[in-house]
């Protein structure tokens, strides 16, 4: 770096937009693609640039997606935003996610021969638009430079639409959404307009009756809409449905493509296990620059400070365009970028904040960013913390029982409701992000009450005593119950709470979700069978939290809550050990959770020494500053 200073791309240029350009796939169907250039005096720029692409369901002509195009055109990139196939204004049929890389392969390759082109071809973007990179990448293509993958997905079965043998519902509300704006619905008006009336505004009605089943919603009228809600619903088992390359990145690990990579998620974000996955997937099995930033945010919110009800502070949002050209400055035209000295990891540890509640009534979570060779954390010490009866969560397995239990009623008719947590794509019905674990029936679908959850009879709590220092999780976690049902199939779930103690804005505490998953018991033994259960026989379940990185001060408790439903985020078990999506029939169950000396259950944390909760090198750079990250 010469003089001690970055180098990166100035605005040099105005833009110019050849819209609706035609990029042919293979099987012959057209992809309608806007293209911005450099310009001047409105007239393209002659010469060779850098390509940047984003393919999006989204419509690539939203004031978003041209706003960011015309940012990377008058820095000398040419940018192209395409609309995937099916949607808006590009033919075929949409499938969503899974069917993605042939076409992004095809693309990147006609960008790159291109005579304005110089034959390098980044690719950016979220959510979708972070998959589909990911699946085009599966197929190598040889124009393909380097790439931004934000929230996308290593696999969608494991960790997004499915989790742990439970789907995730979000993606039914995600069908409807999707389905008001299709292509299908603007050439039926009528069709356009019922749908309308549902989203966003009338679908709690339809929530009411999840899951989608085939012929019950108006999505009968849009048959590849509920197809596609229908098949990631009923096929239950990891199988070659679940291994096409759009939903099954981690299939395909040898022959992705190695290019430098930069994979972007965060904690309350959908994503958080898959980000991670990918970085770790491709890290050690590429050559090429590999990096991972995770920031306390939920989906897509990396330029605010809050995620639900906490505020993590100034530093902890992040100018996403100015990262993403710092990022393509250095892999796409060789500068000396911040990115030349960027760690391998970059994460934010949340929870130094003071608690009060700030003017907006968010509760001051605090936070700072922090650098690491490599994840997880070579410092941490995974540390179990036993359920015991009464309450406790203890980090000393002879302090258990010898027949101490824990028992509980499932009534699937009544399941637990969802407050906050991983989620995105379903607001304004599911709200993404850290809330006090309280109902609130104004703000969470299937809240009935202002109560603490866990005074419902089907939650279990496990608490530590008040803890005497700072104590820090930062990175997996893990999940062993050695549980009991009176159904042959039936759903356990485990949430993570940060115990917030007595103050005079919140003067019962406040329980402060953190981390949470969910496992079907029929998949305790693998994913490619169902194996149901003997009633009343003990089974061990092991299965991963989302990771994370928190800090529970001083004077807090580190709290579990188990139970067996999170709806309306996740299906309910109907308990039957019916066919999942089929049955419609349920039954209560009678649950039971041990914890004692022959059936320890318990939840791994992977613990940071104290030594390390310091304040973060200054030599690691102004970190959320406007310059990037």
């Amino acid at each position: 770096m010469s003089n001690n200073q970055y180098q990166g791309s100035v605005q040099s240029y105005d833009s110019i937009c050849d819209q609706n350009v035609t990029v042919t796939a293979r099987d012959g169907i057209k992809l309608a693609t806007d293209i911005y250039f450099p310009a001047s005096n409105e007239t393209k720029v002659n010469g060779k640039f850098p390509v940047i692409l984003e393919r999006t369901p989204y419509d690539k002509s939203s004031p978003s997606n041209v706003y960011k195009a015309k940012f990377f055109a008058r820095r000398g990139y040419i940018c192209a935003i395409q609309d995937v196939r099916g949607r808006f204004q590009s033919g075929g049929i949409w499938y969503p996610f899974a069917k993605e890389a042939n076409d992004g392969f095809d693309t990147v390759e006609w960008l790159g021969t291109q005579s304005w082109s110089d034959g390098k071809v980044g690719t950016m973007g979220d959510s979708y638009a972070g998959s589909d990179q990911s699946a085009l990448a599966t197929l190598n293509p040889p124009h393909l430079s380097t790439m931004i993958v934000a929230v996308g997905a290593s696999n969608y079965f494991h960790s997004s639409m499915r989790q742990n043998g439970a789907l995730e519902q979000r993606f039914h509300i995600y069908t409807f959404r999707m389905a008001a704006n299709s292509k299908e619905a603007e050439a039926n008006p009528a069709i356009k307009k019922h749908l309308q009336k549902i989203w966003p505004d009338g679908l709690r009605e339809i929530i009411n009756t999840f899951p989608v089943r085939k012929g019950s919603t108006i999505l009968r009228e849009l048959p590849n809409y509920e197809q596609w809600a229908v098949d990631i619903l009923t096929n239950v088992k990891y199988d070659e449905y679940w291994k096409q390359r759009g939903y099954a990145i981690n299939e395909y690990i040898e022959e992705h493509a190695d290019v430098p990579s930069l994979y972007l998620g965060g904690w309350y974000d959908t994503y958080p296990r898959n980000t991670i996955q990918n970085f770790l997937d491709f890290s050690a099995n590429k050559d090429s620059d590999q990096r991972l930033l995770m920031g306390p945010w939920t989906h897509g919110e990396y330029e605010v400070t809050y995620a639900g009800d906490s505020d993590f502070g100034i530093e902890s949002h992040i100018n996403y365009n100015d990262l993403k050209l710092s990022w393509f400055d250095h892999y796409l035209k060789g500068m000396d970028t911040e990115v030349s000295s960027w760690s391998n990891v970059k994460f934010f540890t949340m929870g130094t904040g003071d608690g009060n509640i700030d003017y907006e009534g968010r509760l001051k979570r605090g936070g700072y960013w922090r650098t690491s060779s490599d994840w997880p954390l070579k410092s941490t010490e995974y540390k179990e913390f036993y359920l015991d009866r009464n309450g406790k969560l203890t980090a000393e397995i002879l302090d258990l029982d010898n027949e101490s239990y824990s028992t509980y009623t499932f009534d699937p008719k009544n399941p637990v409701p969802t407050i906050g947590g991983s989620l995105s794509a379903a607001a304004p019905w599911l709200c993404p992000g850290a809330f006090d674990q309280r109902g609130d029936p104004d703000r969470f679908i299937g809240s009935n009450n202002k109560l603490p959850l866990n005074s419902r009879d089907d939650i279990l709590t496990f608490q530590t005593e008040e803890l005497d220092i700072d104590t820090e999780v930062t990175g997996p976690i893990k999940v062993k119950l050695w549980i009991a049902s009176s159904a042959k199939d039936t759903d356990f779930t485990v949430k993570l709470i940060d115990l917030f103690p007595s103050k005079d804005e919140y003067v019962e505490g406040l329980a402060i979700n953190i981390t949470d998953s969910i496992m079907r018991t029929r998949f305790r033994n693998g994913w490619e069978k169902e194996e149901l259960m003997e009633p009343g026989t003990p089974y061990l379940i092991e299965f991963d939290l989302f990771p994370t990185s928190n800090i529970f001060k001083a004077g807090h408790r580190i709290r579990i809550d188990v139970s067996s439903s999170n709806w309306p985020r996740f299906d309910v078990n109907n308990n039957t050990g019916g066919k999942i999506g089929i049955d419609k029939s349920y039954i209560s169950a009678e649950q039971t959770v041990f914890h004692n000396q022959m059936m320890p259950s318990c939840v791994i944390l992977p613990l940071q020494p104290s030594r390390h909760l310091i304040l973060p090198d200054p030599s690691m750079g102004h970190i959320g500053s406007p310059t990037g990250i």
